[in-house]
């Protein structure tokens, strides 16, 4: 298929219900950027907090098939691989008035429901027949990598991709950027915090008298014990209501995504297509071409490290955090159960929301105060790692693990809320330095990154289950267990902030914003004029697009940003301007032997 008619089938999708050249927080951001992404990624959510604890606890895989227990989410991590290069060529290869990320949100949804349906409802259940042991592994080995190497990152990368894509304004993008981190929190939130309460819908307890009935101070039947003193589960009741909790996941899915697919925008994508870079004019940039300007890009690869180390530190977490509380917490009558755990992971979840959401209004101010993302992102992560200090010294502590849990969740709002928007400016780096932009490589490694660790984390976890013999039915009596998830929930991530500080002592890509942006709009007016075209400023096509008046509005704004630069430098004494300029100067010249070392000329300033 050419890319001339992958346009034009993607141009026949509904268009955006943005019209605005502007961001603006209502609709865009709060509904586009937010609601929808919120209510998408609701289901990956629950996958990567509750599946490990379905198989476990429901299908009990891990006794017997703990071979497949233990490698499904590793090996899965090849074709996860896989998969987000598939969808990084194609929204490579997209060239669509409706943008090249927005079109493969909705192609993920078809995708989305059947990986779904395998894993739960296609999935036989008859736990006396060896036949259903081979259906149901077979079903979930579909579903899951289904889920994880295909429909998670045909949304999660285009979805990541947006921000980059939405504008070249760099407060506006650090806004989106904020936001749509934010959602990652509000999906973990609703599951983390939400469901843990309802876990005695999903993970029944067997309550037909068998067993020691367990009673709480007013003589009300809690659950039932073997005479180990461990719970008994209902697994077949178990199976029927996550079959109908995942028919609602797949309804909140669906209708998430179409939310995120109308109110969001892609004007770089506009952009470049009017500059004359469309499908008939230009072909994608080959992967090996990509990846020979990010393999020489020293702020690309530490960005790319920070990824990973972000992610698998969150995921270590989350995967573990019900296996952390089950293990390490019993309840009034000293048992260890998955209900009361689930009780106190998801009254964890909630204390720890608080500092995140704070950050996340604290995170672009605090950017500012310091004078780039990169060092909010560094003093963040020496936070982090005096929480997970803190957390160590008395793991089977609740108050300690919540004053831990907290500190942590602090720290690592810079990083959640500030490092797509820093990922779009080394993207505009590049574009400056090389006249090309690598957001198909880079999202489809960054969606490889987040959409992967989820496999690899829940392996690492589950190789330590399988070492220390996890049953729940034998949680009572399990001291190996208490002495590892203390490692697993919090030195993991505890670790991975010590290298996020270390690697990011040498970011420091937002020096060259400024000149940058000078140097893009210098190409295009270049590439304008060897076209023969004439070439429209963005403040122009606020005016062409929006008006007059939302074209005087965006003046007076940098207007208004020239002469709060220009009183900033009065107040400076002579000594201080001149060392100003001279930096600034070395800057310039250091920018231009970027450009010159790719064969490029140098730009006036």
């Amino acid at each position: 298929m050419s890319e001339k008619t992958k346009g034009s089938f993607f141009d026949k999708l509904p268009p955006s219900l943005i019209k605005k050249n502007n961001v603006t927080l209502i609709p865009e951001g709060a509904i586009g950027y937010l609601v929808g992404p919120t209510l998408a990624l609701l289901a990956n959510s629950v996958l990567s907090n509750y599946f490990n604890k379905y198989m476990s606890d429901v299908l009990h895989i891990n006794t017997w098939a703990s071979a497949f227990f233990t490698w499904l989410p590793v090996i899965s991590v090849i074709f996860v691989v896989i998969g987000n290069i598939l969808v990084g060529r194609l929204m490579d290869n997209i060239k669509s008035k409706n943008g090249k990320a927005r079109p493969l949100l909705l192609v993920s949804v078809p995708i989305s429901l059947l990986a779904l349906l395998f894993l739960f409802v296609f999935s036989p259940y008859n736990s006396t027949s060896t036949q259903w042991h081979t259906g149901a592994l077979i079903c979930i080995a579909i579903g899951y990598n289904l889920w994880f190497a295909f429909a998670y990152p045909m949304y999660y990368t285009p979805h990541a991709a947006l921000v980059s894509l939405s504008t070249r304004n760099s407060k506006d993008r650090g806004l989106l950027a904020t936001i749509s981190n934010a959602t990652m929190l509000a999906a973990m939130g609703l599951s983390s915090m939400i469901l843990p309460f309802f876990l005695n819908l999903l993970f029944v307890y067997d309550m037909s008298g068998a067993g020691t009935p367990v009673t709480n101070d007013a003589g009300k039947i809690m659950y039932y014990v073997d005479e180990a003193g461990a719970a008994i589960y209902d697994a077949q009741a178990s199976y029927s209501h996550w079959k109908v909790f995942v028919i609602a996941l797949i309804i909140i899915t669906l209708v998430g995504v179409l939310i995120e697919y109308f109110f969001t925008r892609e004007r770089v994508t506009e952009e470049s297509m009017a500059s004359g870079d469309s499908g008939e004019t230009k072909a994608a940039l080959p992967i090996k071409e990509q990846w020979r300007i990010c393999s020489k890009d020293r702020f690309w690869i530490i960005m790319m490290v920070f990824f990973f180390l972000y992610q698998f530190g969150g995921m270590i977490k989350n995967v573990s955090q019900n296996y952390f509380c089950t293990a390490m917490f019993a309840d009034a009558l000293g048992n260890y159960t998955v209900a009361y755990g689930g009780q106190l992971q998801g009254t964890l979840a909630i204390i720890g929301a608080v500092p995140t959401a704070i950050g996340m209004v604290i995170a672009l101010p605090l950017a500012n105060l310091l004078g780039s993302k990169g060092k909010a992102i560094l003093v963040g992560a020496v936070v982090a790692v005096i929480g997970g200090v803190i957390g160590m010294i008395a793991p089977s502590s609740f108050a300690v693990v919540i004053i831990s849990f907290v500190v942590k969740a602090l720290g690592s709002t810079p990083a959640m809320y500030l490092s797509l928007a820093l990922l779009a400016d080394i993207f505009d780096h590049q574009e400056a330095v090389h006249g090309v932009r690598t957001d198909g490589l880079s999202m489809t490694i960054y969606g490889a990154i987040m959409a992967g660790m989820t496999g690899l984390t829940t392996g690492v976890l589950n190789a330590v289950l399988s070492g220390v013999h996890y049953d729940v039915s034998t949680l009572q009596t399990n001291e190996a267990l208490r002495a590892a998830m203390p490692w697993v929930f919090i030195g993991g991530e505890t670790i991975c902030y010590a290298g996020i500080f270390l690697i990011f002592l040498f970011m420091g890509v937002e020096k060259f914003s400024k000149l940058d942006h000078i140097a893009i709009v210098a190409d295009q007016k270049a590439a304008a004029a060897a076209e023969g075209r004439e070439y429209i400023s963005a403040e122009e096509k606020i005016r062409l697009e929006e008006g007059e008046e939302a074209y005087e509005a965006e003046l007076k704004k940098q207007a208004d940003a020239a002469a709060k630069e220009e009183a900033r430098l009065a107040k400076l004494s002579p000594e201080k301007r001149k060392a100003e300029e001279e930096a600034e100067a070395k800057l310039i010249s250091e920018f231009n032997a970027l450009r010159e070392a790719v064969g490029r000329p140098a730009v006036e300033v």
